[in-house]
């Protein structure tokens, strides 16, 4: 009798222990959580940034907090919702900021895609200075966020940021903003600087904030430089795409290649690249600290101890090219 028991006690532990195993091989990673910072206006590479931004979020990969213009362009915000709208989620909260730079590209002369597209497309938010204030929105959002879980991907000026850091407790949070994003903010990642040295668009364009967020921001940055995203031509399969219709993304880039014939430099999309999936099979990195200097000059220092990293080769460009690209032509979910 004892036998039997025991045979069918072990039977019953090797299914629960089979199952048990089987439940944890198939458990889903947890989603990033992302807040995306964008100048949207001046450059269009950033349309393909919040694309792949929201091809993450349909595979399950990332979780869209927010979407904010750090640019006070009165197109920029219409512009981010729309690309959110035609994804499928219009209900991602906005944000502008009330004090900071209003940049647009100067050398579009006839065909201005951020002026076209919110004439092709519905938006709720007629203007930028109608979304609510960026500083507000960060605020309320990280607030309610576990501690040490969100992703801030910056691929504009850094004026949302220098502001967050000075701001004081409000009905959100009883703590300031420096301490907040320390309790909050797991990583902060940054299209910005040129290396080893040079003057690059982001960080002089808000320079202040610059100096700020890069000297003082309490968690780890990840940073991909002007080089990084410069070698990484895409658009042209974009524009090109026969599958690809009514698509604000394809309208922006065949409009924006008026100019760049050949395709634009994708900047801002290795910083969301990696913002979702970490450098992986994509890139190194070198630890060290990134310095901004008052004429706007950024300079890397190599620091095995430093809460900077700068992103290095790895991938082959050609490779890395087609799986950004790839990203950028997904479509949304219907």
């Amino acid at each position: 009798m004892k036998t039997k028991q025991l045979f069918w006690i072990s039977i019953g532990l090797i299914c629960l222990f089979a199952t048990s195993c089987k439940q944890q091989t198939q458990s889903e990673p947890e989603p990033v959580l992302v807040i995306f910072d964008t100048d949207m206006g001046p450059d269009y590479d950033d349309v393909g940034a919040l694309a792949i931004l929201h091809a993450f979020a349909d595979k399950g990969e990332a979780k869209i907090l927010a979407t904010i213009s750090s640019n006070k362009y009165t197109n920029s915000v219409p512009c981010i919702e729309i690309i959110n709208r035609y994804f499928g989620r219009p209900d991602i909260p906005l944000g502008a900021p009330r004090n900071g730079v209003d940049m647009i590209d100067p050398r579009f002369e006839r065909i201005y895609w951020p002026e076209i597209l919110p004439l092709l497309y519905f938006h709720e938010t007629k203007r930028s200075e109608d979304a609510p204030d960026a500083v507000s929105v960060y605020r309320k959002i990280l607030s309610n966020q576990p501690d040490s879980s969100v992703h801030i991907i910056t691929v504009g000026f850094l004026t949302n940021l220098a502001a967050l850091l000075q701001s004081p407790p409000d009905e959100f949070s009883d703590l300031d903003g420096t301490a907040l994003v320390k309790q909050k903010v797991k990583r902060l990642i940054s299209m910005a600087g040129r290396f080893p040295q040079g003057q690059e668009f982001n960080v002089c364009t808000d320079n202040d904030a610059s100096i700020l967020v890069f000297g003082q921001w309490p968690t780890p940055i990840t940073l991909s430089g002007f080089e990084t995203g410069v070698e990484i031509i895409t658009g042209k399969r974009l524009t090109t795409s026969d599958d690809i219709a009514n698509s604000p993304v394809k309208d922006a880039f065949s409009m924006g290649m008026t100019i760049d014939v050949d395709g634009r430099c994708s900047w801002d999309q290795t910083a969301v690249l990696v913002g979702v999936r970490g450098c992986g099979d994509y890139f190194d990195t070198v630890k060290g600290r990134m310095l901004v200097a008052p004429n706007c000059e950024s300079t890397w220092e190599d620091d095995p101890d430093g809460t900077h990293e700068l992103l290095v080769w790895k991938m082959p460009k050609e490779e890395l090219t087609r799986i950004i690209e790839d990203l950028m032509m997904h479509q949304p979910k219907k």
